[in-house]
């Protein structure tokens, strides 16, 4: 069976809800390191006054007993405490009243889903298209991600991930352990390595936020320990970095992904681009340098994966731009909702996750089992017969 999930909830309804099946039996799960991933995707310098209002933790409802899964679909619920502010807005029972009552939005922001939402299924309130199509839904992902990443963890492989640049401020990245890496940056309120960086990044997170702008940046995963051969090239949809680049695309407000060395890539010759190849008795084949990021013909090589996205400026901004009020076709400012001036930090932690989702994803297909116990077998026999070849 094929990991999957659904998630489903609004921006200021009760919950954010996740269904998750195909997850193998017997897998533990460290409730603790779960909830830690969602304080996480709150964390950031910039982010507004939500993250204030909501103290996110995930409740396990189903397809976990005694600390375990059971192989039945899991059931993730993530509650809203804003909620208690949206009751009669949000409510799904029938509302009388008038407009305001039910805050009814009729002016679309530019950058958002709300006009063409609006549009393809005829909704004259534009809130019926904003609530679901809010970033509050990643909440959810990393919710479903941090299980995932939790599989990978079992079988060695290792997750981490940071901040490259935020507007024209980029930040130097040191050669740094994985494990170091996620040490240093989690300490850093814009997930850095550099300090000098860190302080310009924040002074133009301040700036930006005082002329009532958003700023946006460049984010990057990093998964080490993935076994050679995930992914395939025999078809199309099956090369897992075009898996992992959808995945990335489908994160709200991200408008561009590159794996290794990327758009680099065109402003280099050859052999400046591809990686050689060694070999040696302990390691077996390795790549001398990893500029395709780990992959090679849509499978990945046993070297780190690395990804990268770009995330544009939040598009609510406190200056709105010009848009036409869908009742009366007029000219006037978009609404402002609550949001923040950079969210690139917490979009960090979005990306390790949806892009863990996706190995984990292709890990199972590889190694699948009904059970953790049978995975570590298939596991097993395959690197035998690497070692072998």
């Amino acid at each position: 069976m094929s990991l999957r999930y659904l998630t489903a909830g609004e921006t200021h309804g009760p919950q954010l809800t996740a269904i998750i099946e195909g997850l193998p039996s017997n897998l533990e799960l460290d409730f603790e390191a779960l909830n830690f991933q969602l304080q996480r995707r709150q964390k950031g310098h910039g982010r507004g006054r939500r993250m204030q209002i909501e103290k996110d933790t995930a409740q396990i409802v189903g397809g976990v007993r005694h600390g375990r899964t059971t192989g039945a679909p899991v059931a993730v619920v993530v509650e809203n405490n804003d909620w208690k502010h949206w009751t009669s807005v949000m409510n799904v029972e029938p509302i009388e009243g008038n407009d305001e009552a039910k805050r009814r939005v009729n002016r679309p922001r530019p950058g958002h889903a709300d006009l063409n939402g609006g549009l393809k299924y005829n909704l004259k309130d534009l809130r019926n298209v904003l609530e679901r199509s809010s970033a509050r839904e990643t909440a959810a992902r990393v919710a479903v991600g941090a299980i995932a990443r939790q599989l990978l963890e079992k079988f060695g492989i290792k997750v981490a991930g940071h901040v490259v640049s935020i507007g024209e401020v980029t930040a130097e990245t040191p050669n740094l352990p994985l494990d170091e890496l996620v040490r240093v940056t989690e300490q850093s309120p814009v997930r850095v390595a550099d300090k000098a960086a860190e302080q310009r990044m924040i002074e133009l997170i301040d700036r930006t936020k005082t002329e009532g702008d958003s700023i946006g940046g460049i984010v990057e995963c990093i998964i080490e320990g993935v076994p050679v051969g995930l992914g395939s090239h025999v078809q199309w949809d099956r090369k897992l970095d075009g898996r992992i680049a959808q995945a990335v695309m489908s994160i709200n407000a991200f408008k561009g992904v590159e794996i290794g060395l990327g758009f680099e890539a065109a402003h280099r010759p050859g052999s400046q681009v591809h990686d050689p190849i060694h070999y040696d008795g302990d390691r077996g084949f390795y790549r001398a340098s990893n500029n395709a990021g780990g992959f090679e013909g849509g499978m990945t090589t046993g070297e780190p994966i690395v990804v990268r996205g770009v995330m544009k400026p939040i598009p609510t901004l406190y200056k709105p731009l010009a848009s036409v009020d869908i009742d009366t076709k007029e000219p006037f400012t978009a609404q402002v909702e609550r949001s923040d001036a950079c969210a690139v930090p917490a979009a960090s932690v979005v990306l390790e996750h949806v892009v863990a989702w996706e190995v984990a994803k292709a890990f199972l297909e590889k190694f699948g089992g009904d059970s953790i116990e049978e995975i570590e077998g298939n596991l097993e026999n395959y690197l035998r017969q690497l070692a072998d070849y």
